[in-house]
């Protein structure tokens, strides 16, 4: 069976290091044969991004350009319809068969609002899931809603290594290094003119300054 690949969605408004610690330490941790990032086109769970999607997916291509692990899929961006991780999963197991195992990563407080997904409960077909976590805090089913507590019960492994063993339907949970940085505080820092140089790559930062990306009007 081919390597996990893992999937990384967001709005990444903008992009940042704790994003790339992320999908780095996962690929690390998990075994992944790589993590295929996939900008938003359309939030369906939260509201417009100040910028466009055009501009987040050129951001994050510049963010992970030069990691030979990573990939940039714009299909999400592409399409003139609000962005669902299931019909995403669905096109993607068109694309790479029913063999491959994909491994969707999420942040506890994602996995925490999970019941709010559009078809929640089809991902676990279509998909493993893996759950970042702080350390010394890990994910358990007495901190989640009752639906959710049950499917990490029945679901989750302990053993990394089998996220190769089936393509989709597992949950495990790894610990991440922590990095207190957030696309709030950097749009908050980009709109009162501060500086939010070593929060973000250069190369994403420069790309802000020049289209003025944040600014307060």
């Amino acid at each position: 069976m081919s390597e996990p690949l893992g999937l990384f969605g967001g709005t990444f408004d903008p992009v940042h290091f704790g994003h790339l610690r992320l999908a780095e330490e996962a690929i690390d941790q998990l075994a992944l044969g790589g993590v295929r990032w996939i900008p938003a086109g359309q939030p369906a769970h939260r509201r417009p991004p100040r910028v466009s999607a055009g501009q987040r997916l050129a951001m994050v291509r510049l963010a992970v350009a030069g990691n030979s692990g990573f990939s940039v899929d714009a299909a999400e961006v592409e399409a003139a319809v609000p962005s669902y991780t299931v019909p995403t999963l669905e096109r993607l197991r068109a694309e790479l068969g029913a063999d491959r195992p994909l491994v969707l990563l999420l942040g506890a407080d994602a996995l925490a609002g999970l019941e709010s997904w559009h078809r929640w409960r089809e991902l676990f077909a279509l998909a493993h899931i893996a759950v970042a976590h702080r350390p010394g805090f890990p994910v358990t089913a007495a901190t989640l809603p009752p639906a959710l507590a049950a499917e990490l019960v029945a679901r989750q492994r302990d053993d990394m290594g089998g996220l190769r063993a089936a393509p989709a339907g597992s949950i495990v949970t790894f610990a991440m290094t922590q990095l207190a940085i957030s696309a709030t505080q950097i749009r908050q820092l980009q709109a009162a003119g501060r500086s939010a140089r070593y929060l973000l790559p250069d190369n994403v930062l420069d790309y802000i300054q020049t289209h003025s990306l944040y600014r307060n009007s």
